[in-house]
């Protein structure tokens, strides 16, 4: 999907660090490496399994088998929620980065996790919410609903939303809904440990239910994620540049907010808040492929997926029999990454 006219100038005068046949092998290696990951994700944990009950419990399922039902009912789901999810925060990153042209900008820049805990505290305090089925619906609406009123504030003014603006704006929106949240929930005790157990970020109890209720969102927003490639590398030419080449800089800007909106939100409402993945995976995605967004934007699609991932593997292994939740794993891991990242390139470079 185009959002913008074409303009061949705003990827020819990129440089090309890498060739096209080169990103492509690359492209393919990580397609593998996401299919061995996500082997291991299945077959390893607190309960370790072999390659014979994963093929009897796809092909002969027999329910009183403690591993295939542990396959089938909880691994397996908790997998492709990792594969969804993790894409679509790793795009969405992308794509904050490239239309804020702020190389810190990840999909907390939004409010989205700030009005995803909101509206968890209102289901809960008012209509009663009990379950992650539930606060899907509850957190997909304040996702969106914070979204929308930062890029509504932003957009004051003769000079519509910057990307000053829009990082100012979404700072004051979550400044205000975590202080709304923060009141309410020290205040009920139930509320603060159902948004506990939610807030900490995680793969574990997500099951069938929750995948098939996020993943039209998810797929739809990636397929139209996929599309903004080109209209990216024209914004990162600057705005007076790209509105001279004839692009319509507004209505991309909106089109992708809408769909930062879709991806984040229905990610954060099926595992959490996840930290770091939207932010630092674009930029190990445009250290290995250059400036051009078409081939960050398909590398975030993998890269993320497959840290998240391995997270959740290294959080079962690391505690067995317990395990960590991958929200935390990533918070321990991704800081460390991130100053190393920040130590020895210029993020302005980014």
């Amino acid at each position: 999907m185009t959002l913008i006219q074409p303009s061949p100038v705003a990827v020819e005068t990129a440089p090309q660090h890498r060739s096209r046949a080169v990103l492509a092998t690359g492209f393919v290696l990580l397609l593998g490496l996401l299919a061995a990951v996500c082997f291991f994700s299945i077959t390893l944990g607190s309960r370790g399994v072999g390659i014979p009950t994963i093929w009897k419990a796809f092909t002969d399922y027999d329910p009183s088998s403690a591993s295939q039902t542990v396959i089938r009912e909880l691994r397996v789901p908790r997998t492709l929620i990792g594969i969804f999810a993790g894409a679509a925060l790793g795009i969405s990153g992308a794509i904050l980065q490239g239309v804020t042209r702020n190389p810190l900008a990840d999909p907390g820049i939004m409010g989205i996790n700030a009005g995803a805990a909101a509206f968890i505290v209102f289901g809960i305090m008012v209509l009663g919410a009990q379950d992650v089925s539930t606060y899907v619906w509850f957190a997909f609406a304040g996702a969106g609903v914070a979204t929308v009123t930062v890029y509504g504030i932003a957009s004051f003014g003769r000079e519509g939303a910057t990307p000053v603006k829009l990082a100012l704006a979404g700072a004051a929106v979550t400044a205000i809904l975590t202080s709304i949240t923060s009141a309410i929930v020290m205040t009920n005790v139930e509320a603060l440990n159902q948004l506990r157990f939610w807030q900490v970020g995680s793969l574990a109890g997500r099951y069938f239910p929750v995948f098939w209720q996020t993943v039209p969102f998810l797929a739809i927003g990636l397929v139209v994620a996929l599309g903004t490639g080109r209209a990216l590398n024209g914004l990162a030419l600057g705005e007076d540049l790209a509105l001279a080449l004839g692009q319509r800089v507004r209505l991309t800007r909106v089109v992708m907010f809408v769909t930062v909106a879709v991806l984040c939100g229905a990610a954060t409402a099926a595992c959490g808040p996840i930290v770091f993945v939207g932010l630092i995976v674009p930029h190990i995605a445009r250290m290995i492929c250059g400036p051009d967004y078409r081939w960050i934007l398909s590398y975030s699609l993998l890269l993320t997926p497959i840290l998240l991932l391995a997270a959740d593997i290294v959080g079962r292994l690391a505690v067995a029999p317990g395990e960590l939740q991958v929200g935390v794993v990533l918070g321990v891991l991704g800081a460390p990454a991130f100053i190393l990242l920040v130590r020895y390139r210029n993020l302005a470079e980014l």
